[in-house]
């Protein structure tokens, strides 16, 4: 059973930057396209960013031009590079396959923008 753990969170100002990183069990950024997820309080957990086996990436509107997915495929590791953060960032993130097949989800990491 793949596992993932996320890290990286925290609180930043409005304008701040902060780097998320997601680990796997087993080498399933090889198989599987990668996401980024997120859940704020009350709210549908929703789509972030997603990058292929191929690097090719595609992004929310909401995150395009601020946000940077990227992968290490000899580490396991996915990775989220945040800039120009806004207070409607302000969720709990998660990473998992693009689509979701069926993997349990991890802990997620907590970001929270504001002043």
């Amino acid at each position: 059973q793949v596992q993932f753990v996320e890290s990286g969170g925290g609180l930043v100002q409005p304008g701040g930057s902060l780097r998320l990183s997601c680990a796997a069990s087993g080498s399933i950024f090889r198989v599987y396209a990668m996401a980024w997820y997120r859940q704020s309080p009350g709210k549908q957990r929703e789509w972030v960013a997603t990058i292929r086996t191929g690097s090719s990436t595609n992004y929310a509107n909401s995150v395009k031009g601020r946000f940077t997915i990227s992968g290490d495929n000899d580490k396991n590791r996915l990775y989220l590079q945040m800039n120009s953060l806004k207070p409607e960032d302000t969720a709990v993130y998660y990473c998992n396959t693009d689509p979701f097949v069926g993997y349990s989800w991890g802990q997620g990491t907590q970001v929270t923008v504001s002043s």
